[in-house]
Order: structure tokens, then C-alpha cells, then sequence
């Protein structure tokens, strides 16, 4: 692996650093931000895995019910997730391999039928989902084991966790085989969402605060979504008036 040590000048941050150094004012004007560089094709798999899971952050998490053969129905969660358009509305997960040739139980159930549910994960259900990440043999059930209850789908044969605050009925549309790993893309067909985080239907406002989900951060670490803040977006005309005024 080949790691390159750069750096490159930034005035607007140099003023930010403190003083303690014994430098002038003057000086850091002239500071430098050190930055590292990894390069991909020098790099292992797993290196690369390890490199983007403590980078891309926080990442939400899908935690995908599926019907193997036999009938049994796996509950696993993975952060490799998120939705990519509304019309067809496509979920996108990525599932890597249990070895060489052998794809997770969540991919071949979902290669086998061809219909899955993705239920989100609320800090209340966080133990429970780490109960369903751990490496049970095929066939056990992990929401059993977990201690969840299923329900019904409404228009996939793959029910879904009853206590998850929001559950996406799918379909696949398509896996992208990607090495190791696949890109399971699925069709979204029914959307649960449990009704006291419903503050408006006819105008799907969602209060996301009662959903309480988390998500994925590097390692073992997760993170709330409680912890937010709100910025809305600038109009191009209000931006104009803004340079404008900077200007003069």
C-alpha cells in the first residue's frame, strides 16, 4: 500500500489556528494542511473496505428480511445502503460474500425469490439488530433469536419486523456483480411507516424525530439522528444580492 503525504496552502483556515505555536498572525497566513493519500490499486480489498467504512459516515443502515427455500426468514443489517430515485423508487444495497463463490444468505434469498423488505433500525431495536448480525448457520431465524415479531407484507410474499418504524416493500430489479460484493438493486412497492411519526399523509411529512433511526460509523461505533440542525437552501437570486454586497 502506498500512502503519499501532501499538502496544499489554505489562508481561509490558517487564521483559525491558535497561537500556542509562538508564531505571529502573520505567519500562519502562510500554514499548510496536511493531507494523506491511499491509493486504490496499491491497495488489498480489505484494505479498501476498511478505508471506506471509517470514511463514509455516518451511513444508514437497512435491515433486510428475506424467505430462503425452505421457509425460514433471515433478518440481516447492512450499511452498504440507500435509495436512488423515486420514479421507478429504487433502493440500493450492497451484500458481499459469506467466501470465494459464496454469496450471504440476505443475496441468495433474494436471487432465489426475488423479493425482499428493508426495515430501518430506531436506537430502541439496536441491540436486536446486533443480534441479527452475528453469523448463525443458514436456516436460523434470526428475528427469533432477537426476540422480534414479524408481520405480513402487503404485496411480497417476505414479511417484515413489526417493531421497525419504517419498512420498504421490494422487489429486485437488478444485481450488479461487483467482485465479492453485489449491488442488489430493488423496486420499492409499499412503504410502512408506524403512525406516530405521521404528522401529515396526504403531504408525506414524516416527523423524524419519532423514527429515531441511527446509523453506521467506523468499526463498532453508531450514531443517533437526533443530533441535527437545520440550513436551509440559498436561492440563487439571494445569493446574487449576497456577492454583490461582498463586492462593493
Amino acid at each position: 500500500m502506498i500512502i503519499n503525504q501532501w499538502c496544499f496552502y489554505n489562508e481561509r483556515f490558517a487564521s483559525l489556528w491558535p497561537d500556542s505555536n509562538g508564531l505571529a498572525r502573520s505567519y500562519q497566513r502562510h500554514a499548510w494542511e496536511w493531507q494523506v493519500q491511499f491509493d486504490f490499486k496499491e491497495m488489498s480489498a480489505s484494505e479498501r473496505y476498511r478505508l471506506l467504512l471509517a470514511t463514509v459516515l455516518p451511513r444508514p443502515i437497512a435491515w433486510i428480511t428475506t424467505r430462503d427455500p425452505s421457509g425460514a426468514i433471515n433478518a440481516a443489517p447492512f450499511s452498504f445502503f440507500n435509495v436512488f430515485g423515486s420514479d421507478p423508487a429504487t433502493v440500493g444495497v450492497g451484500i458481499g460474500s459469506k467466501g470465494p463463490g459464496e454469496p450471504k444468505d440476505t443475496r441468495a434469498n433474494i436471487r432465489a425469490n426475488e423479493q425482499f423488505v428493508v426495515n430501518l433500525v430506531p436506537f430502541a431495536l439496536a441491540q436486536e439488530m446486533r443480534v441479527t448480525s452475528i453469523a448463525f448457520p443458514r436456516g436460523v431465524e434470526e428475528a427469533k433469536e432477537a426476540g422480534l415479531s414479524l408481520a405480513p407484507s402487503e404485496r411480497v410474499g417476505v414479511p417484515r419486523i413489526a417493531q421497525a418504524p419504517v419498512s420498504m416493500e421490494c422487489t429486485l430489479m437488478q444485481e450488479v456483480l461487483l467482485g465479492g460484493f453485489s449491488l442488489v438493486l430493488g423496486r420499492i412497492l409499499l412503504v410502512h411507516v408506524h403512525d406516530e411519526a405521521v404528522m401529515d399523509r396526504g403531504r408525506q411529512h414524516i416527523d423524524a424525530g419519532k423514527l429515531d433511526l441511527i446509523g453506521r460509523m467506523e468499526g463498532a461505533w453508531y450514531t443517533k439522528t437526533t443530533d441535527r440542525f437545520e440550513m436551509p437552501p440559498i436561492a440563487l437570486d439571494d445569493w446574487k444580492v449576497r456577492t454583490a454586497i461582498d463586492a462593493g
